[in-house]
């Protein structure tokens, strides 16, 4: 946090913004390299699922993962933008599960 109130103090408006760009395309790089390995895990988890006969729709699971990350969350998000960045990332999740059962059935079937 330090680093980030200090970026710009010291420099021209342009390059405060240039720099605060910079910062952020860092960021974006780090967040689509947690949100493919979130994706992975629960392509794994669909498969799990699938072996287990188990569906894909959680509602308590998904109801304690948004109930978690509203906990964690120091803003400055509010918990309603909190929520519904999560809220996607399951919806995404969930499809990507579904991917992986209806993979897993095809290939049963071909067996």
């Amino acid at each position: 946090m330090a680093e980030e109130r200090s970026l710009g103090s010291s420099l021209p408006k342009e390059e405060e913004l240039t720099a605060w760009r910079l910062r952020i395309d860092r960021i974006d790089e780090q967040l689509v390299g947690l949100l493919n390995s979130r994706s992975a895990c629960a392509v794994e988890i669909g498969r799990i699922k699938r072996s287990l006969g188990l569906p894909v729709y959680s509602p308590e699971r998904e109801a304690s993962v948004l109930e978690r990350v509203m906990e964690q969350n120091p803003g400055p998000l509010d918990h309603g933008a909190v929520r519904r960045v999560f809220e996607r990332i399951i919806d995404e999740s969930r499809r990507l599960e579904r991917i992986a059962q209806e993979a897993g059935s095809d290939s049963q079937e071909g067996e």
